[in-house]
């Protein structure tokens, strides 16, 4: 049996001291684990739905949407809108704050008239609240609502705006080409600039682009691949066709284009090119294109 005075020695040696200094910094390092442990730093991300594919959320998965009417790419969600619609901000954004798929670059600020605002590919960013109560995680029921509400996407290939069509001659234009007041709901692309189609063209056949760089400038062919729709769109109603040498996008038979004048996101120049009517903007409830 061992003496008080070898106890002492063994429980005490350096080794034994050590490891029991081991011990009480392995057991302060758990402690410090469990009751400290960092948060996301993930401010905007992109979450999936099983209907309307990858969509923007903030850091806790609420939804983040576009609005219509900003397609010149400001707030013109006022008054009651405010309340239902809150903007979306976060400061000092930073790319070591955003998702895997999300790029620094196509985030933006301005300033509305709630305060400042976070806007994406130009878009304006909002919550929906409806009734002043904002929706929970992982919901997305603001979708489509008034047919202008979408949830903000990083790949639509047509996105909804809705404003007055002003020609290049200056004027105002209603649905039906003729003169007057009136937001008109029309396609446009990722970052607002507006699509169009050709009057004169036929079923799937472009009767304007013909090679010559001078002239297709005028009306480039759109040619994005098909991805992301607003879920008002049907997608089986787009489809593609060759044209030079590139893959042109079409909507119920008609070949669109861009107009080529058209400065700025909103821009909707072409309306009145030659004539008022001859090259509408792309919408929902265009007819067939003929045949022949």
């Amino acid at each position: 049996m061992k003496s008080t005075s070898e106890v002492s020695k063994t429980l005490f040696s350096p080794f034994a001291r050590l490891g029991m200094l081991c011990l009480i910094f392995a057991a302060a390092s758990c402690s410090k684990s469990d009751d400290a442990q960092p948060s996301s730093t993930i401010k905007i991300k992109l979450s999936n739905s099983a209907t309307l594919g990858n969509y923007l959320t903030d850091g806790d998965g609420n939804a983040l949407y576009f609005f219509s009417t900003d397609v010149a790419g400001q707030n013109t969600c006022t008054g009651g809108c405010a309340t239902a619609w809150p903007i979306f901000f976060q400061d000092g954004l930073t790319a070591e704050m955003l998702g895997t798929g999300l790029t620094l670059s196509d985030f933006a600020t301005i300033t509305a008239a709630a305060g400042q605002q976070l806007t994406y590919k130009g878009w304006p960013l909002y919550y929906y609240a409806p009734n002043g109560t904002r929706e929970p995680a992982n919901q997305t029921t603001g979708e489509a609502v008034g047919g202008v509400w979408f949830v903000a996407k990083p790949d639509y290939t047509i996105m909804l705006g809705k404003t007055q069509l002003i020609g290049l001659d200056g004027n105002h234009y209603k649905g039906d080409y003729t003169l007057g007041d009136g937001a008109v709901t029309y396609f446009t692309d990722a970052e607002g600039r507006a699509i169009y189609s050709f009057t004169v063209d036929k079923k799937n056949k472009n009767n304007f682009t013909n090679g010559d760089g001078a002239h297709d400038a005028n009306w480039p062919i759109y040619t994005e691949t098909l991805a992301s729709l607003p879920s008002v769109l049907d997608k089986t109603l787009f489809g593609t066709i060759d044209v030079s040498g590139a893959k042109q996008l079409t909507y119920k038979g008609w070949p669109l284009y861009y107009f080529g004048h058209d400065a700025v996101r909103g821009d909707t120049k072409g309306v009145s090119v030659p004539s008022p009517g001859i090259w509408p903007v792309g919408i929902k409830d265009a007819v067939e294109a003929p045949v022949n």
